[in-house]
């Protein structure tokens, strides 16, 4: 317990880790932190595979349960969406994320081609790089006030775009090099 952020890669190609137990305080974990631990076992809502612990097993959304998926109802007790928890889920048309979540990591949506609108939530402080990357029909997006970094490349290819509200928190909006 304490413990509020996992970094890049800290369990990278664990094959053998098959359960991790997160403490609540939890606020992020890094792009590629489980990946390669394909022996987790996941708590299951909706359409998607969850990790977490005993009083909240859906803390840590952490994968779409495939990638062709056309709608998601993420649990309302979900804090951090995962990197590429929805990447290349090309029938994903809408999606809401409930109040509560506080990170959008790294390519979450990353070319989900046909989604066209997001509800983010004023929980959301990170949306990290290249979160909606590639999502070519997205067509406007709210950023609330509570957001207060917006990763690189973030709306990065997201071509159909004409419309973007940037809350007044914002203090980083990092460039994609």
């Amino acid at each position: 317990e304490g413990v509020t952020s996992i970094g890049n890669s800290a369990f990278y190609n664990c094959s053998s880790l098959t359960n991790i137990v997160l403490p609540n305080s939890i606020i992020s974990i890094g792009a590629d932190a489980f990946n390669g631990c394909g022996n987790f076992k996941y708590n299951e809502y909706d359409n998607a595979y969850y990790i977490g612990n005993n009083s909240n097993p859906y803390l840590v959304l952490m994968k779409a349960k495939n990638q062709s998926i056309a709608s998601c109802k993420i649990h309302p007790n979900t804090k951090i969406i995962y990197s590429n928890a929805f990447c290349w889920c090309s029938n994903l048309t809408t999606i809401v994320i409930p109040d509560g979540v506080t990170n959008i990591g790294f390519g979450s949506f990353q070319v989900c081609g046909f989604l066209t609108s997001i509800v983010i939530p004023d929980s959301v402080i990170i949306i990290d790089d290249a979160a909606f990357w590639g999502c070519s029909s997205l067509i406007s997006i709210e950023i609330p006030d509570s957001v207060t970094s917006i990763g690189g490349g973030a709306f990065s290819g997201c071509s159909s775009l004409i419309s973007v509200a940037i809350g007044n928190s914002v203090a980083y909006i990092w460039n994609s090099t």
